[in-house]
């Protein structure tokens, strides 16, 4: 399996090339160079199986020669094991057609662990075949961060450097990011909001300073190993539903769009997707391009759903690539225009593409507070924020044939959110008791201004330079 670039000029990578480097050298994000393909029958034959089979079973060809079928196998019991639930990712009925698939029983209670416990060990193995070190670098709105340091502190030939916007998180969030202490982990709060912290990242990856003396690689979506793990799960919620005989719908609360095009890469596979509802917050970028091909930053408005207050979605790129024909020169030039001028509007090509799966929906304040009322008063389920704006998407979808179900993607813990979950159901959530001490630990991350140069140099002083392992 080769990887290519979505801009067209960086080199093809085998999987574990891919892993490591992260982004492209082009600065665009690595897809594979043809998305395989199962059979009805392959499908069929993927009921039953425990997750970690299943995972290596969807995985194994895109990872090609980097990994035997053998070691992915065990590489993913290992991944998997650490969740509080034998089922990893078990789906919840609210109603008759409502479902909601619990994504949110890892270590660090968000969906993000789902993949990045993976990472976590896809790194060690391939770091453990030569004398290299790599430098993470990443931006989180919230999820993203916890999960990746989680799955990466106190591992050899790592450093993590891991950039959230100050006071734009939650207080669970933030702690399960600066509470972790081991000394190959460092957290940095910046002024500015996740798309800020974000365009830092990119930046760097593109900064030939920081390039040539680190090997910088990523653990968020624009990383394609990450996002290849994500699309395990619906394979997994589809065949409890009767797939492949049986078409799902799959709502999915959407900041960065890697949840979502994971789903993509799965209706590419062969799995029977009927339609992917992006839902948005009040930061509804993605949800007007798709409505009406308007891809244009507005103001990042800080909600209850931290995780969602994003306007520009790195991994929106990797579907106009796919919807616009694969052609990476046109879509680097696309980018160049975006990058300039924070608008876009689609092409009719692309318009046509992605309207024949993806629906979009926004929801307000209101609409977020009305689903986790109705969930919690009518189903007895407890659900954080983004995970009600992505419910309250399923309820409003129109046009299903009336034998679909629609899955709702439930990305986090409703802990993580307690106050806005209290303020719209008048129900205090508690932590898990594997977390419960969060809120005793000592913090430890530094607070720095939103510039590039000096979160770069920052970095500098303390990451582990090229061929520096030890």
């Amino acid at each position: 399996m080769e990887y290519i670039s979505t801009r067209g000029s960086a080199p093809a990578l085998d999987f574990m090339g891919a892993t490591l480097a992260g982004l492209a050298s082009d600065g665009g994000l690595y897809v594979p160079r043809a998305w395989p393909r199962f059979s009805e029958a392959e499908i069929a034959a993927m009921a039953g199986l425990p997750y970690a089979e299943l995972a290596a079973r969807v995985m194994q060809p895109f990872v090609g020669d980097s990994l035997t079928p053998e070691r992915l196998r065990e590489l993913c019991v290992a991944a998997y094991g650490r969740f509080a639930h034998v089922g990893v990712t078990p789906l919840v009925q609210l109603d008759q057609r409502q479902w909601v698939l619990e994504l949110f029983h890892g270590p660090t209670l968000a969906f993000k662990d789902v993949a990045l416990q993976l990472l976590g060990l896809l790194f060690e193995e391939f770091l453990s075949r030569s004398d290299d070190h790599i430098t993470i670098v990443g931006a989180t709105s919230g999820d993203t961060g916890s999960a990746a340091i989680d799955a990466v502190a106190g591992r050899s030939k790592i450093d993590i450097f891991m950039l959230h916007p100050a006071g734009r998180v939650s207080d669970v969030q933030r702690r399960q990011m600066t509470t972790v202490l081991a000394p190959n982990v460092h957290n940095i709060a910046i002024d500015g909001s996740f798309d800020d912290a974000q365009a830092t990242v990119k930046r760097m990856f593109n900064d030939s300073a920081m390039t040539g003396r680190f090997a910088i690689s990523a653990v968020n979506s624009i990383n394609w190993a990450r996002l290849m793990a994500q699309v395990v799960y619906y394979f997994a919620a589809a065949l409890q539903l009767g797939a492949p005989q049986r078409k799902v719908a799959f709502s999915v609360p959407t900041g960065n769009f890697g949840d979502v095009f994971a789903g993509y890469v799965a209706s590419q596979m062969g799995l029977p997707i009927e339609r992917l509802i992006v839902a948005t917050n009040i930061n509804d970028i993605v949800a007007r391009a798709i409505a009406s091909g308007d891809y244009s930053c507005g103001v990042v408005t800080p909600t209850s759903a931290p995780s969602m207050d994003i306007q520009v979605s790195s991994n929106f790129e990797r579907l106009l690539f796919d919807a616009g024909g694969r052609d990476g020169a046109a879509l680097a030039e696309q980018m160049r225009g975006f990058e300039a001028s924070k608008a876009m509007q689609l092409t009719n090509a692309q318009r046509t593409r992605i309207s024949g799966l993806f629906t979009s929906a926004r929801a307000d304040p209101s609409d977020m507070a009305q689903a986790m009322r109705w969930a919690y008063e009518k189903c007895g389920q407890v659900l954080d924020p983004h995970t009600a704006i992505g419910l309250h998407a399923a309820r409003a979808a129109e046009g299903l044939p009336a034998d679909v179900p629609v899955v709702t993607l439930a990305t986090a813990h409703p802990a993580k959110f307690s106050d806005a979950v209290e303020r719209a159901t008048g129900f205090r959530v508690a932590l898990p008791a594997r977390v419960g001490d969060l809120f005793e630990r000592e913090e430890r991350f530094t607070h720095l201004p939103g510039d590039y140069a000096g979160v770069a140099a920052w970095i500098a002083e303390r990451a582990t330079p090229r061929n520096a392992a030890g």
